[in-house]
This record gives structure tokens, C-alpha cells and sequence, in this order.
């Protein structure tokens, strides 16, 4: 996954807000990448992007080298954890799993074992009959996740998935975010600089709608480059 020279604004009083200035990365294969960064600095907008729920204003977003920019987001590749779950409520826990399956015109026996699939890898084998309102909020999550890699994307993406969980439900989380980055390319928004030090093998940090550094996790909490950057990771940043 490359995106090249991203811009993104909306249209405000007055003229336009610029969300994302020329923002520029590549996802490398089977990685775990970081993002870090303050409220408002355009972490979860470039995630949108990327997933296809928002369109760029200017530059291109390409994966395997083919530009994915105006595709939609269920024929990009790309999984997506959302921040605040976006379960249907009035859809059972099987029929979650299989709602975006049927949007791809997968055969009803071929769902079945998608989703039979899905649920073992995150624990919930035997959930299928429940409601969202009737799972745990690390239950959701991991609902959730198992949406995304039941239609087995090329690219994850994670938007805070743990911001709304208790520090056992983030646990189980992680966890399972570990295993899966073992098979999966994936991109983990986060506000915490723990979290991001203990999943990711690579990080990068935004300012003011601009990816000011990006490299190893290592590397960047130990020795970051960028002023912002450092001031950040030692709570100095205002």
C-alpha cells in the first residue's frame, strides 16, 4: 500500500480547511505501522482514505502498484476496525460477518465457512445467534476484526481499536492483533505510545495534517529526528 502526495480538504466558512498537506508513505508487506500523533492531526482521515471512505482532494493511492484513489472501499483489498465498532444492531453476530460477503457475491455455503472461519480465529465460535448488544465491548472488537479478515483483505486497518476497552479487554486485543500481523499488512491508529511500542514494527507521527516522520518503532522511540516527534514521545509536546 503507497499513497503518494495526499491532500485532503473540506469546505468551511469562508473557503477550505486542509485536513491532510501532501502526505506521503508506503505500507511495507507483512508489517505492523504505528500512527501516532495529537487529536486533529489527521491520523484517522488518512485511514479513511485509505479504506476508501473518504476521497482525496489531490494525489494518488495505490496498491500492488494499481491506483485504488476513487475504487470503492469493498472491491480496494483493505479490511477496516472502526474506532467505534459500526456493528449492525439489528443484525445477529453471523449476520454481520456475513452482510459484507453478500455485498461481494460470495456463494451462501462459501459465507458459511468464512464466517465459522472467522469467529474461531478470534475466540467467538458459538456467538452466532447473539446480538452486538449482548457482547462485551472486547467481545465487539474482536467481532469486528473478524469482519475485516473474513474477506480476506490484503491490508488492515485499525482505528483506536482499543480506546473504548477496559485494560484486560486491551490485553486480549493485542494479543490478537500479534497473531494476526504474523499473516497481515496492517495500519493501527492509536493515541497510545505504549500500545504502538508493543504491536508495531514501524511508526509514523502526525502534526497539522503532515506525516512529519515515519520509520522503525525502535528507531523513532528511541532517537526521533523530528523536534515534534520528540517532544511528543516525552510528553513534552504542546
Amino acid at each position: 500500500l503507497h499513497w503518494k502526495d495526499v491532500c485532503f480538504s473540506v469546505k468551511v466558512k469562508g473557503g477550505r480547511k486542509d485536513i491532510l498537506q501532501n502526505v506521503s508513505g508506503q505500507l511495507q508487506p507483512g508489517k505492523l505501522t504505528a500512527i501516532l500523533g495529537p487529536s486533529g492531526s489527521g491520523k484517522t482521515t488518512c485511514l479513511m482514505m485509505l479504506a476508501g471512505f473518504e476521497t482525496p482532494t489531490h494525489g494518488e493511492i495505490l496498491l500492488d502498484g494499481n491506483i485504488i484513489s476513487n475504487i470503492p472501499p469493498h472491491k480496494r483489498g483493505i479490511g477496516m476496525v472502526f474506532q467505534n465498532y459500526a456493528l449492525f444492531p439489528h443484525m445477529t453476530v453471523y449476520e454481520n460477518l456475513a452482510f459484507p460477503l453478500r455485498v461481494r457475491k460470495v456463494e451462501k455455503d462459501e459465507i458459511d465457512k468464512k464466517v465459522d472461519k472467522a469467529l474461531s480465529m478470534v475466540s467467538l465460535s458459538g456467538f452466532e445467534t447473539r446480538m452486538p448488544a449482548q457482547l462485551s465491548g472486547g467481545q465487539q472488537q474482536r467481532l469486528c476484526i473478524a469482519r475485516a479478515i473474513s474477506v480476506k483483505p490484503e491490508v488492515i486497518l485499525m482505528d483506536e481499536p482499543c480506546s473504548a476497552l477496559d485494560p484486560i479487554a486491551t490485553a486480549q486485543i493485542e494479543e490478537l492483533i500479534d497473531e494476526l500481523k504474523k499473516d497481515h499488512t496492517i495500519i493501527i491508529v492509536t493515541h497510545s505510545m505504549a500500545q504502538a511500542a508493543r504491536v508495531s514494527q514501524n511508526t509514523g507521527f502526525f502534526h497539522l495534517g503532515e506525516l512529519i516522520e515515519h520509520g522503525s518503532t525502535d528507531k523513532i522511540f528511541k532517537n526521533p529526528e523530528n523536534k515534534r516527534t520528540q517532544d511528543y514521545i516525552t510528553g513534552r509536546f504542546g
